[in-house]
């Protein structure tokens, strides 16, 4: 095909004609909006370095979460800021427990609404870490078994999926072990089986308050220069009894999301973290691009990459957007 025989502009020049050929969709099917629950009631307290989100207490968290269900979005993940912390991030699998709470507040109020529970203990243990510290080192299979009890906890508050997100070796194993055990094998593992040890997670780690007390993550998340290792992670959480593959962020990875779509038979999540969202909402606030247009255009290139969901903080913005018929992606 050369020209002047071929003129790919011949589909270009209408709206309708660019409508009619386009090759990528998004769809409100595709999203998926996380949200900060808190202790206390009528709690709606913004979260400064993440414009537009808030750290929600389960009485707004449940009506936040029902405008979300109204405006089509499928699913909600849920993460938790306790009470109280400790050494272990024992508050987490607390039947009592905000996201407990939470989960079944929301699927009483929106029974069709997909609740996702973030499996983690950075938000509940005192020194920020993603489990057991042993002399300063993340102790992995002792983590393991608390891991454990949260998912079966979060099973019997009512959730759909569990989303263990540690980047733990075993971690989906350890999940579905126990959940089966406990008679809860309808419930799906959503595992963070590529997530990189990240400086877009910045704002998350403001809006969770779960910076490390010392040290960092990069002990267990991810190296970013690294691509192989990933592949194995994804075998690995698929061998173990993974539902859902995700890989965390998105825009610096869209490599990532690309191969393991092309290499695995599973359904793709990316997550469009905080960071990313940052940037858009402070660019957009400056008046230095058209949020509009970039918040669809991102979200499009996550699903052009291979993502057959996206969990973005723009989840209700993008879902007005496309009840609206926008065009502008």
């Amino acid at each position: 095909m050369n020209f002047p025989e071929y003129r790919p502009r011949r589909l270009r020049r209408t709206d309708a004609l660019r409508r009619m050929i386009r090759e990528t969709r998004l769809s409100v099917d595709d999203l998926v909006y996380p949200m900060f629950v808190v202790p206390g009631s009528g709690v709606a307290k913004p979260i400064p370095s993440m414009p537009g989100q808030f750290n929600w207490s389960v009485d707004k968290a449940v009506d936040e979460a029902a405008r979300a269900h109204d405006l089509g979005i499928p699913a909600v993940i849920l993460f938790g800021i306790p009470e109280r912390k400790d050494a272990v991030g024992s508050d987490a699998w607390n039947a009592g427990g905000v996201v407990q709470k939470a989960i079944r507040a929301i699927k009483k109020r929106c029974p069709e609404l997909i609740v996702i529970a973030d499996a983690c203990f950075c938000e509940y243990t005192d020194h920020g870490h993603c489990g057991i510290l042993h002399d300063g080192e993340l102790d992995n299979d002792a983590s393991l078994e608390n891991l454990a009890r949260l998912a079966v906890s979060y099973a019997k508050a009512g959730v759909d999926i569990v989303a263990p997100s540690g980047m733990l070796d075993g971690f989906v194993g350890a999940c579905r072990e126990s959940l089966d055990e406990e008679g809860f094998e309808q419930i799906a593992i959503m595992a963070y089986s590529a997530k990189y040890a990240s400086g877009y997670y910045g704002p998350f780690r403001d809006a969770a308050q779960s910076a490390p007390q010392s040290g960092d993550r990069r002990g267990y998340q991810m190296d970013p220069g690294n691509a192989a290792e990933a592949a194995r992670e994804v075998a690995m959480d698929v061998a173990e009894g993974a539902d859902i593959i995700m890989v965390k962020p998105a825009l610096a990875y869209l490599d990532i999301v690309r191969m393991v779509s092309d290499d695995t038979n599973m359904p793709i999540a990316a997550y469009a973290v905080s960071g990313e969202y940052a940037m858009i909402e402070a660019a957009a606030e400056k008046g230095w691009i058209d949020r509009e247009r970039v918040v669809m255009e991102t979200l499009l290139g996550i699903r052009r990459a291979g993502a057959d969901m996206i969990l973005t903080y723009h989840a209700p913005y993008a879902a007005e957007l496309l009840a609206k018929g926008s065009r502008r992606a």
